[in-house]
C-alpha cells in the first residue's frame, strides 16, 4: 500500500490533518485503531464544539461526522478497526483481523494518536481494589454511548474538563455528586465548564483536598479525602470520610506517544508530546504530529487546526513543494510558563506567514501580565492579558517585524511578567 501522506488516527487533529493534505492534492490514508472514526467526540453529547471552526454551537458527534464526511467527500481513504505496530521514516506495519499484516509506504506521516487520560496507578491512592473506580472518560462512554450508569453516588477527584462535564452530566441523570476534589489551589480546567457544570449545579469542589484512602471490600463505600500543603502533602488531623459507591478521576491527559516514542522522535518533557517546529514536523524529516499527540489542547477547534497546518506541511513535503530550513531558534519557555508549541521555529517562516505560538501556564495570575519574547535580552514582542489561567491556552501571534531580531539568534526566552499600573 503506498500513499503520499498517511495519518495515525481518525479523531479531530488526524481527519482535519487528512482533509488538508488531500485538498493538496496528496493521496491520503488513515487508519484509526477504532471501528469507527471521530475519535473521544462521538461520546462528547454536550454541546460547545464548533464555534470557532464552524461558527457554529456543536455536540461532539455533529463536529466529528462533517470532518468524516468531508473526508469521504475528498476521497480519504480510511482503515478502521486496524492497529499500528510499527512506524518509521516512510514506513508504517499495521494489522487488523480482515488484512492481517499491512505493509504501508507513505512519503510523509502524521502521529494523531490523540492522550488518554491518567489512572488510579498513575496516582498512588492507598486503599483497597474495588469496583467503582473509573477514569472520568470511560464513565463518560459508558453513560452517553453505552446507556450504562456505573454508580448512584459519585466523588470525582480533579476537576479537568471531562471530570466537571460529567459532574453536570450525571447529576441530569438522577445521581449524587457528593464532591469534586482538587488537589491544587485553582481549578486545573476551563473557567466555563467550571461556573456552567459545577456552580450552576451547586456541586461541592474543594480546592488544596485529595483523596488519601478508598475504602469498600468488592465494591466502593467510601473515600476519605484530606486537605494537602502546597507541595500536596495530606495535612493530619483533616481527613474526612465521604460516602459514595464511586469515584472518578479527572486527574489529567497525557499525550498518547508509544510509537513516537518507538520511531525515535524526540519527546518534550513539559509536554509529554514530540518536539515540533512551526509546521508540526517532528525532530525526524518526513513525520508530522498533529493534536493532543503534541501537547492537549483546551478545546477541539483548536485540535482541528493544529491538524489542518500539520495536513498541509506533510502534503508539501510529500510532493516536494518544500525544503527543509537551514537552521532554527529554539523557543524556550521561562518564568511562569510551562511550555511552549511549537518548541521551534524556523526563522524564514516569518517572512511566509505570522507563526502562532501556543503555551500554558504553571499558575493563575487573577490580574494583568505581560507576556514577553525577548532574544538577547531585548525584547522583541510583549502583550498585555487580562489574567492568566493554566486550564486556559494562551495563544501569541509573531509576525513579520520580528524577523531581523530572529534570524541571527539560537533561542528566545517567553516569559510571565506582572503588569503594574
Amino acid at each position: 500500500m503506498r500513499y503520499d501522506v498517511a495519518v495515525v488516527g481518525g479523531g479531530p487533529g488526524g481527519l482535519a490533518a487528512a482533509i488538508a493534505a488531500r485538498e493538496r492534492d496528496a493521496r491520503v490514508l488513515v487508519i484509526e485503531r477504532a471501528e469507527e472514526l471521530g475519535g473521544i467526540l462521538p461520546q462528547c453529547i454536550h454541546t460547545g464544539f464548533g464555534v470557532r471552526v464552524f461558527g457554529e454551537d456543536l455536540t461532539g458527534p455533529t463536529y466529528a461526522q462533517r470532518y468524516i464526511n468531508r473526508a469521504s467527500e475528498l476521497g480519504v481513504e480510511t482503515l478502521v478497526d486496524t492497529m499500528v505496530l510499527e512506524v518509521n521514516p516512510g514506513h508504517i506495519t499495521a494489522t487488523n483481523r480482515r488484512d492481517g499484516v499491512l505493509e504501508i509506504k507513505a512519503r510523509a506521516i502524521v502521529l494523531a494518536m490523540g492522550c488518554r487520560e491518567r489512572p488510579r496507578g498513575a496516582l498512588g491512592i492507598p486503599g483497597t481494589r474495588p469496583a467503582g473506580v473509573y477514569t472520568a472518560g470511560t464513565a463518560q462512554r459508558l453513560v452517553n454511548m453505552e446507556g450504562y450508569m456505573p454508580g448512584e453516588r459519585f466523588v470525582i477527584l480533579g476537576s479537568g474538563d471531562i471530570g466537571m462535564v460529567m459532574a453536570r452530566r450525571l447529576t441530569l441523570e438522577g445521581a449524587k455528586v457528593e464532591r469534586v476534589l482538587e488537589i491544587q489551589p485553582f481549578i486545573s480546567g476551563l473557567r466555563r465548564n467550571y461556573v456552567q457544570c459545577i456552580q450552576d449545579f451547586d456541586i461541592p469542589l474543594q480546592l488544596s483536598h485529595t483523596v488519601v484512602d478508598i475504602r469498600g471490600d468488592r465494591r466502593v463505600e467510601a473515600v476519605v479525602a484530606a486537605e494537602v500543603t502546597p507541595d500536596w502533602q495530606p495535612i493530619q488531623g483533616t481527613e474526612e470520610v465521604i460516602p459514595c459507591d464511586t469515584l472518578l478521576l479527572s486527574v489529567g491527559l497525557i499525550p498518547e506517544n508509544e510509537l513516537s516514542r518507538q520511531a525515535g522522535v524526540k519527546l518534550d518533557e513539559a509536554t509529554g508530546g514530540p518536539i515540533v517546529d512551526e509546521r508540526f514536523q517532528t525532530s525526524l524529516p518526513g513525520i508530522f504530529a498533529a493534536g493532543n499527540v503534541v501537547h492537549v489542547y483546551d478545546s477541539v477547534d483548536n485540535v482541528s487546526r493544529a491538524g489542518e497546518r500539520a495536513g498541509e506541511a506533510a502534503a508539501e513535503f510529500a510532493l516536494g513543494k518544500r525544503e527543509e530550513p537551514d537552521r532554527r531558534v529554539d523557543m524556550q519557555a521561562r518564568e511562569n510558563i510551562r511550555y511552549v508549541v511549537p518548541q521551534v521555529l524556523d526563522p524564514e517562516s516569518l517572512r511566509r506567514g505570522e507563526q502562532l505560538l501556543q503555551m500554558r501556564v504553571n499558575r493563575p495570575v487573577e490580574k494583568p501580565v505581560y507576556l514577553q519574547v525577548e532574544a538577547n535580552g531585548e525584547v522583541i514582542r510583549r502583550r498585555r492579558l487580562r489574567y492568566v489561567r493554566p486550564g486556559e491556552m494562551v495563544n501569541f501571534v509573531l509576525r513579520e517585524r520580528v524577523y531581523s531580531q530572529l534570524r541571527d539568534v539560537e533561542e528566545v526566552w517567553i516569559h510571565v511578567e506582572e503588569a503594574n499600573g
